[in-house]
């Protein structure tokens, strides 16, 4: 299954960093990132988390909401978030479930060894849930700038 533009956001209930939990009706009323990405305190994802963290006084004054989903528990979370000092909450979708239902859980190739990942993606979600832009294959570079030209246009 794959979701694009025009579709609803599946509905979820996952735990999130910090104890508790997130649902999507937590997201309604301001548009949202959500982005996928393989694993707490790697290279390419720290980059990531670090882009929309050195991004956020520009996300704020735009009341974007961010949050990032991976499959690492919510105690890694938290201490990714610490390290970094991230202000977005991180959810933990640690049987993925979410990965799937937005087709991001992918048959990787590297090095000629092929296993499943998360395929690095964004989804860029209104205030009312719905999917507005799409993101597949993300590299990271210069990402976040043309995401919140686009969550901003919302």
């Amino acid at each position: 299954m794959s979701l694009d533009v025009g579709d609803s956001a599946p509905d979820f209930s996952l735990p999130r960093d910090g104890g508790g939990t997130m649902t999507l009706a937590d997201l309604k009323g301001k548009p949202t990132v959500l982005y996928f990405y393989p694993k707490d305190d790697t290279p390419g994802c720290t980059k990531e988390a670090c882009g929309f963290r050195d991004a956020w006084q520009d996300v704020s004054d735009h009341g974007i909401q961010v949050i990032g989903v991976s499959k690492d528990s919510p105690k890694r979370h938290d201490n990714f978030k610490a390290k970094y000092e991230l202000p977005f909450p991180l959810i933990a979708d640690e049987q993925g479930e979410l990965c799937e239902a937005f087709g991001v859980w992918k048959e990787k190739n590297m090095y000629g060894k092929k296993s499943m990942g998360i395929e690095r993606s964004t989804f860029l979600l209104d205030g009312d849930g719905v999917i507005r832009k799409v993101w597949r294959k993300v590299k990271v570079d210069g990402h976040v700038d043309k995401l919140l030209e686009a969550a901003k246009a919302l």
